[in-house]
């Protein structure tokens, strides 16, 4: 998929209304988006092509949004694709050859690339060429095809699924972390200023503290705390207002849902706070390991609700406190659920 915002347009997001237009106009990730911009600048100055960019971290901190303002901010198109998209690798070949001059690929959830489709990447990210392999058997010849120089943009929420020589091959590797809940709190704001939805300072700082960190889920929440308001037919959002409209979406004042306070519930009920073993955990809630461990756990973890060791993940004290638990014996002496050895 190309994607290309001509000059002076805005490059939408899945919310459906204008994200930033350059990276300056980007909230958070300070470190990243500030390298970034210097090492855009460097290339330009220099009529280059930007370095291979690989973006961690858990979903729904603005890998994607990053990408398409790189491009954008390299005057450049942008191809759209992710790794489970991509089965065969003349699959992948049809995409390296169709790239033009600086050109901007975007592989999303790049760790699911199978393995051959990654060693087809190695001498396309490091040469700008593609080896095929052309006949089969005897008469079989490998074949060098020219690429044009190219910007490959991996993201990927399991950066330790990435195989050694294809992580080596990003000169630009970035993490993005949680976010602070005042950066949260200026995406928010923005984003109801553009929706016409008009909240009080503590009902953005209400929202931003129950967004996990994650400016995905802060918008998700607004826009169910705008429709409650606009059927109770509320003027002005406050903070009674956000609580009332996020208890009815099974949301708790520490912005875990229903599926976060399950892995708790499952875990204290049915194995004594742990530990227990993530694909144990997985088959008594009936979720897939990779849900687990890329969606809900990353913020579990963050805040200490529950932690991991070499025996399984366990609930911390935190973790008891906030499911209203108090925490077996066992756990108090140290020899079971808070055992980090």
């Amino acid at each position: 998929m190309d994607h290309k915002a001509p000059s002076g347009q805005r490059l939408y997001d899945p919310f459906g209304v204008p994200g930033p237009e350059s990276l300056e106009g980007f909230i958070g990730q300070r470190q990243p988006v500030a390298s970034l911009r210097l090492a855009i600048q460097a290339c330009k100055e220099r009529a280059e092509c930007l370095d291979h960019v690989l973006l961690s971290g858990p979903p729904g901190l603005g890998k994607t949004t990053l990408a398409r303002l790189i491009a954008k901010e390299l005057s450049c198109s942008l191809k759209v694709t992710s790794g489970p998209a991509i089965e065969r690798q003349g699959e992948l070949a049809a995409i390296l050859t169709h790239l033009n001059e600086r050109d901007v690929l975007f592989i999303d959830e790049i760790h699911r690339l199978k393995k051959p489709l990654e060693e087809l990447l190695y001498t396309a990210m490091e040469q700008f060429a593609l080896d095929v392999i052309i006949g089969e058997g005897p008469k079989a010849k490998a074949v060098r095809l020219p690429l044009s120089r190219f910007t490959l943009i991996g993201a990927t929420t399991r950066q330790g699924l990435l195989s050694a020589p294809l992580r080596s091959r990003f000169a630009l590797g970035f993490h993005l972390d949680f976010y602070e809940p005042e950066d949260l709190g200026r995406i928010l704001a923005a984003y109801a200023k553009q929706w016409g939805v008009a909240m009080s300072h503590g009902a953005l700082q209400e929202l931003s503290g129950c967004s996990k960190g994650t400016p995905r889920v802060g918008l998700s929440l607004l826009k169910r705390v705008r429709d409650y308001a606009q059927v109770f037919q509320a003027g002005l959002i406050d903070e009674e207002l956000v609580g009332a409209a996020l208890a009815l979406n099974g949301v708790d004042s520490n912005g875990l849902e229903s599926m976060d306070r399950k892995i708790l519930s499952v875990m204290i009920e049915k194995f004594h706070g742990g530990p227990v073993g993530i694909e144990t955990l997985a088959s008594a809630i009936m979720e897939e390991k990779d849900t687990i461990e890329d969606v809900y756990e990353p913020y579990l973890l963050r805040e200490g609700i529950i932690h991991k060791t070499q025996r399984g993940r366990v609930v911390t004290e935190k973790g008891y406190a906030v499911m209203a638990c108090t925490p077996p014996p066992l756990a108090r002496t140290g020899k079971g659920l808070f055992d980090n050895s």
